[in-house]
This record gives structure tokens, sequence and C-alpha cells, in this order.
């Protein structure tokens, strides 16, 4: 897959995408592609929940590539991102190599050296496998802002030049540049090196409209008017001072709700009753009945 493969046009992206059950707007569909043609990291900001990373997945489903997830946190290091050596396994070969050798001559540290820092022995994790693969590829770096500011060094080779240095082996480059998506919940500044080797769009929650497609089309059987009376109540709820504003995933699990309870119209006391579904905090919980006058 070269970059023209990925998505052919900003209006083929928005077609495909939506073929995955993405719906994209159009600034989404059009850095999607931008991303592809110009084999530049998409970095996507925004709050918790408005479709970074499914961003990430559907383009995988839309174009047949495989999906390789590095999931951030705080202490992620280079083993966990890059790679590490299987030191039991050197050991073990050490040892069955001075064992064979018992009585001989005793091989030097250069030839167990170029015996155990091989591939055999290499464990790769997320960005190594991304970047060795020959097959079409989305490198998910989900979460970005979660990680230290030392782990940035790390993904600057990677995003510039896509290639790793292993210093035993020397540089891997990619024979095929993976679609590189970086996710950030914003709650750190990413460094200006990061941003600048990257594409950048900023998803926010969808306006009312927009939302109703989205339900609709993950819940055709949802009744029109109840899908409008859903997106009217998470527009409320995120306008208060939640810990944790609903997310359109979670808008998507109450309209499955209300088909599994059969309520056809969603009032007060539905809302109270099914509050679970969106809210995962009490103090959340406790808020909306109060802010919303919600009646048990």
């Amino acid at each position: 897959m070269t970059s023209a493969d990925w998505f052919s046009s900003p209006d083929d992206a928005t077609t495909r995408l939506a073929a995955t059950g993405y719906l994209a707007d159009p600034a989404t569909a059009t850095t999607a592609y931008l991303a592809g043609a110009l084999e530049k990291p998409l970095l996507v900001e925004g709050p918790a929940g408005v479709g970074k990373t499914e961003l990430a997945k559907a383009v995988a489903r839309a174009t047949g590539a495989e999906l390789v997830r590095l999931q951030c946190y705080e202490g992620l290091d280079e083993a966990r991102a890059l790679y590490e050596w299987n030191y039991k396994k050197q050991l073990l070969r050490i040892q069955a190599t001075q064992a064979s050798h018992a009585g001989g001559d005793a091989t030097s540290w250069d030839e167990t050296h170029d015996d155990i820092f091989t591939d055999e022995f290499l464990l790769t994790r997320p960005l190594l496998t991304a970047i060795r693969r020959a097959e079409p590829t989305v490198l998910l770096i989900d979460e970005v802002d979660k990680t230290d500011v030392e782990v940035e060094g790390l993904l600057l080779e990677v995003l510039s030049d896509f290639q790793v240095t292993i210093p035993e082996l020397g540089t891997v480059t990619a024979v095929r540049r993976p679609f590189v998506v970086l996710t950030s919940n914003a709650t750190r500044e990413l460094s200006e090196a990061v941003k600048r080797r990257c594409l950048y769009l900023h998803l926010d929650y969808p306006d009312a409209e927009r939302e109703r497609e989205i339900v609709s089309s993950q819940v055709p059987d949802l009744d029109e008017r109840v899908a409008g009376q859903l997106v009217s109540t998470v527009a409320r709820l995120r306008e208060l001072e939640l810990k944790k504003a609903p997310s359109i995933a979670e808008s998507v699990d109450w309209a499955r709700t209300l088909i599994a309870l059969e309520i056809g119209d969603l009032d007060d006391k539905a809302v109270a009753d099914t509050l679970g579904v969106v809210l995962k905090h009490a103090s959340d919980h406790d808020r909306a009945v109060r802010e919303l006058r919600l009646r048990k």
C-alpha cells in the first residue's frame, strides 16, 4: 500500500470511513486523507470520548490495514514502547555455549555477542513492530499525554524518519510507512518537537444534529423522537460541571439501553433510572439529578 492507497481524496475518506460506522466531518476526512497522502503522523486532540481512538480503528477497518496499538501510561519506557532483549533466553544460550565448549577453547566475547544479539532474542514492542511490518499498518499511539515528557524523545525518531535505532543491530527503517495516529486528551502540553512532526486535528463533542446521526447509525431501531430526547439530555449533562462528561460511545450505549428496556419516552424518571449508563461517578449522578430536577 503506497501513500495514495490510503484514501484517494477527502470525499473517499468520508465514504469509506462511513462504511465502517465512523461519520467523519469535513475537517476529519480531509486531515485523514492528508495524513496518508503526505505520510505524516496525525495528532488528534480533544476531550475523552469524542472518537479520537475510534478514528484510528476506523482507518484500519476502511483500508484493510492491521492496527498496532501503543497504549500510553505514566511510567512507560523504551522496553515497553520499542523493544527489549529476552535476557533469560540469552543467558540460556550463553550457558549452552559454555557447556558445549567445556574442556576446549573458550568462545570469545565477540562470538558470544554476535550469537545472542540477533532477531531470535529480540522482543519487539508496538513502535518497532509497526516499523518492521511490510503489510499496511495503522500505528495508534493512544493517550500520549499520559506519558512522561522523556518518552516523547523515543517518538521523535519514529515520527521524523520512520526508523528505530537498535545499538546492537543498527538502524531499522520502515519498508512501508505506517499510518500513524497519536491521540491526546490534552491533560498536558506536548512538546513542540512532537507537534512539528504531525498534522493536527482537534475533535470536540459533535453538535446535536451530528450526534443524532451517529446514534441513529449505530442504533437504527431507536425511535427518532427518543433519539432527539437522548441527544438533548446528553447536551444538558455536558453543560454541567461533571468529573466526566458523557462520551459519544456512552450516548450510543444509552440508546441501546433504552431499546433493551423498551423505553419509548425518555422522561425524567427514565433518565434518572438509567443515568448509570452515561455517568460513572456518584457525584456526577447526584449533580445531574439535582441540577436537572429529575424525579426518581
